[in-house]
């Protein structure tokens, strides 16, 4: 009998646990979300590309990394590079799923964007298995004044796919791919979305001052909505960051804001942004999940030693722009 009601101790134990590790706060950096059946996967900057599941949007239980082992390629680009990929998208095509992924030296734009492919999100199917592909683009101090970091991809009217990245420099760019998207379509058409100004001085390796990174677009009546962060993230009570939105009739855009700014000549109005209880927040997904739009971001939290913590808010619409209520 003791036996018995020890295992049932320890199984309750065991239950409880799992279910406060779904709803306790989810630590995360530059979160985007898929739904694949009736389960959410997340997928975020982290060991191997960190994952989480949830059948809600509220409750979420960590999932196992996408690449236990660094690809093999990965120390060609970053020396000792130690697995911790940033800022991942996740795109459903060709009857498969695409997750670009980015391999980086923090502060130099020693990077580059890569690509792998499953054909089922469910860990516990016979046919989950991740794919590598390799580099899509990559990027080199003192070649490129862009940087090969946080992609994104977008498909347009026609369907052509369309990979916007990058982050500091001389701004976010944008190049079109081939329909496999694994490389950039021929002839080259590249594109510079958004910019902010940058001090001339500044040597070309140097990141420089324009603050801006992590390029998500939107479809939404017509238009593509550009979100994009400003200032800085990573630096726990001292992140600035703010989420700021532009839009255009065309992929390739010019995007403006609502004042009629260009983006590219630093315009961008303000979506959300920090406050006494979260330092900062930004890096931003948007999907539509049934008949509600999301955005997926995340924030620091000064309750909690400005640790990274996911943030989900619904996306209403008004005069044709995004808006999202306030941190609290």
């Amino acid at each position: 009998m003791k036996i018995r009601l020890t295992i049932l101790l320890i199984y309750f134990i065991a239950v409880t646990l799992t279910v406060k590790a779904q709803i306790k706060d989810v630590v995360v950096h530059d979160p985007v979300v898929i739904k694949q059946n009736d389960t959410y996967y997340l997928f975020c900057t982290g060991k191997g590309i960190s994952t989480y599941l949830s059948k809600d949007l509220k409750n979420w239980q960590k999932g196992n990394p996408v690449f236990p082992e660094k690809p093999e390629w990965t120390d060609k680009v970053v020396p000792e590079f130690n697995n911790h990929i940033w800022a991942p998208d996740v795109v459903y095509h060709n009857n498969k799923y695409y997750l670009f992924y980015s391999v980086s030296a923090f502060a130099k734009n020693t990077s580059a964007i890569g690509v792998a492919t499953n054909a089922t999100l469910n860990p516990d199917d016979k046919n989950y298995k991740w794919t590598d592909h390799g580099i899509v683009i990559r990027s080199y101090p003192n070649r490129d004044l862009w940087n090969a970091i946080d992609p994104n991809i977008v498909f347009d009217e026609n369907n052509t796919p369309w990979m916007a990245f990058g982050s500091f420099w001389n701004g976010l760019k944008m190049v079109k791919l081939d329909n496999d998207l694994k490389s950039v379509a021929r002839p080259e058409e590249w594109h510079t979305l958004a910019r902010r100004k940058r001090s001339f001085e500044l040597d070309d390796a140097n990141p420089g001052d324009a603050a801006l990174e992590a390029p998500f677009i939107f479809k939404k009546n017509g238009f593509y909505y550009l979100f994009l962060s400003w200032d800085l993230c990573c630096r726990g009570e001292n992140s600035t960051y703010k989420l700021v939105v532009g839009r255009s009739k065309s992929v390739t855009g010019p995007y403006i804001d609502k004042d009629g700014k260009l983006l590219n000549k630093g315009g961008g109005s303000l979506v959300i942004q920090g406050n006494k209880n979260w330092y900062g927040v930004g890096h931003n997904s948007v999907f539509t999940f049934g008949d509600k739009d999301y955005t997926f971001m995340h924030g620091y939290d000064a309750s909690d030693k400005g640790l990274p913590k996911l943030i989900v808010k619904e996306v209403s619409w008004v005069d044709g722009w995004p808006i999202v209520k306030p941190m609290r």
